[in-house]
């Protein structure tokens, strides 16, 4: 039986947000298509023209209605069925925080193992909050007699309700828009755009799990071979931490492509994007797409930096190995880059020091003040 993937699909939603969303003001109806939920409605919305999106990857083995993803496309992607791995986990979450006028962004990557309060739910890890409530959700469905695809999209909106309410606690701030994409978003991603550029501090070599072998430095992945990039987690100094590191790697590669190919200009490439986006995404119902072009494009000019939240350690809990945290230092780390308070000039001048500009980004197990910048390609583990 194959290892489970525990994919970081939240890449594709990334680009295909980020892409298929400027062919909107090409055509309305087509954007029309991508599906979308009302989990937002009601819930308390940033001031002053921020804007704060969450990112969601489903690892999940089925399509939108509940049905099974084809046997030969799991082959493909090297990923088990969902009878025998099921689950519907949300391997990858960030939040992106864009300021009022679209520069300067910033993204936080929370790790999947956080060890958090869920409502309803006791603590649990950060990834389950999603899949528990779907559970009891659709079981009460079933005893209504509700069937699919009616049952599996009335059920993903309970998860999705829950992994927002999680998050939202957790961090203390507002949740404006989401973006949900599935496993199978990231492969037709991968076909759709071609290679990316990442980098690697050392060679690696993960034959027995994820497959990945690649060579030190940077190189262009593609396919198969980018779904394995940011699938390992085994040979890695910081495991999981490591693996979202290589998540933001990658999409630091989908921008500059997107910046460097000029893909907003491209109609064929937001065409296959906006293909992609109808199939294996999902957004919320109050997303203006058309209103955030202006600030897509300025994400994808390099105008962001991607973090992680802070862990304390490791521990075991119910006999799983869980990231342990202090909730109040998480939400001050997320309270200082989202909304960091002025400081006055005479200050500012007074405590400047140079600043050296790195030619890799090394990161270290805590993640704290550890960033990757958008602007350039990082070497990652």
């Amino acid at each position: 039986m194959r290892k489970a993937i525990k994919p970081l699909t939240i890449i594709a939603s990334v680009a295909i947000v980020l892409g298929s969303l400027a062919s909107f003001a090409l055509n309305r109806a087509t954007t029309s298509a991508i599906p979308r939920s009302k989990v937002l409605q009601g819930a308390k919305q940033s001031q002053n023209g921020d804007t704060n999106i969450l990112l969601l990857g489903l690892d999940s083995r089925r399509d939108a209605n509940g049905n099974d993803l084809p046997r030969k496309l799991l082959d493909l992607m090297h990923v088990g069925s969902s009878s025998s791995i099921g689950g519907y986990n949300t391997n990858t979450m960030i939040l992106i925080h864009i300021p009022a006028g679209g520069k300067n962004a910033v993204a936080v990557s929370i790790p999947r193992d956080d060890y958090v309060a869920v409502p309803g739910q006791g603590m649990q890890k950060i990834k389950e909050a999603y899949g528990l409530a779907k559970y009891y959700n659709e079981l009460t469905l079933i005893k209504q007699g509700i069937k699919n695809p009616q049952r599996e999209q009335m059920s993903r909106d309970v998860g999705r309700a829950a992994t927002i309410q999680t998050i939202t606690n957790l961090l203390g701030v507002p949740i404006d828009h989401f973006a949900e994409v599935n496993l199978v978003g990231f492969y037709d991603l991968a076909n759709a755009i071609g290679g990316v550029q990442v980098c690697l501090n050392k060679a690696v070599n993960d034959t027995k799990y994820s497959g990945a072998v690649f060579p030190a430095g940077l190189q262009t992945i593609t396919g198969v071979d980018a779904l394995k990039f940011v699938r390992q987690r085994h040979g890695l100094p910081n495991g999981d931490l490591d693996r979202t590191h290589r998540q933001q790697a990658f999409i630091t590669g989908v921008i500059t492509k997107f910046r460097t190919q000029g893909i907003f200009g491209d109609l064929g490439k937001l065409s296959a994007l906006m293909e992609v986006a109808k199939k294996d995404v999902v957004i919320d119902s109050g997303w203006d797409v058309l209103g955030f072009l202006p600030q897509a494009k300025a994400l994808t000019g390099g105008h962001i930096t991607f973090h992680t939240l802070p862990i304390l350690g490791y521990g075991m809990q119910n006999g799983q190995s869980v990231n342990l945290i202090d909730t109040a230092t998480v939400k001050a780390f997320v309270q200082n880059l989202f909304y960091p308070k002025p400081v006055a000039k005479s200050t500012a001048a007074a405590n400047a020091t140079p600043s050296p500009k790195p030619t890799k980004i090394n990161f270290g197990l805590q993640a704290n003040g550890k960033s990757v910048d958008g602007s350039k390609i990082p070497c990652v583990n």
